[in-house]
């Protein structure tokens, strides 16, 4: 199983992109193969011909899952991550796992993940099993707090995975 982190925050490994990690780790067991923080790809990213950005797509939809996440910018996800998931076709994810995450400064913003990013993941054709996941910035590294954000999803992804690698 091949897992992977797509972090769109602006500034380079930020609170989102530790936190994306961990909850790669905490949902599957292990450290990703594979991260990507997009502020890396800096102009690259609105290029259209951009042959590096062409083969970190290609990269995301050869993961069986993969930990998409942002922080919380006016109640939604970034611009920088908006522009990285519209260079993926209508239903291109062809069934790839993915967990939708956001931090952000206020519980008030605790739905973002679920009625922003969630929808565009799903309309790609990313499966989504889980709810989409919020974690405090204050305390995203609190072992407790991110056990309890995360909820049934190590569970939920584990067992989805495990009937397709039966299948």
């Amino acid at each position: 199983m091949t897992v992977g982190v797509v972090v769109g925050n602006p500034k380079p490994k930020s609170r989102t992109f530790e936190a994306a990690v961990k909850v790669a780790e905490l949902v599957t067991g292990s450290a990703p193969e594979y991260t990507l923080d997009l502020v890396d790809l800096g102009p690259e990213l609105l290029d259209w011909a951009s042959e590096p950005v062409r083969a970190e797509v290609s990269r995301v939809l050869d993961l069986d899952l993969v930990v998409i996440a942002s922080p919380t910018y006016k109640a939604s996800y970034t611009g920088l991550l908006k522009v990285f998931l519209d260079r993926f076709g209508g239903s291109s994810a062809g069934g790839t796992v993915a967990v939708p995450l956001m931090l952000g400064g206020d519980m008030r913003h605790s739905l973002a993940p679920e009625v922003f990013l969630k929808p565009v993941l799903t309309e790609i054709g990313f499966d989504c099993p889980t709810r989409g996941i919020f974690l405090l910035e204050s305390s995203y590294s609190d072992p407790e707090q991110l056990e309890a954000a995360l909820g049934p999803a190590p569970h939920q992804v584990a067992g989805l995975l495990r009937d397709r690698h039966r299948s």
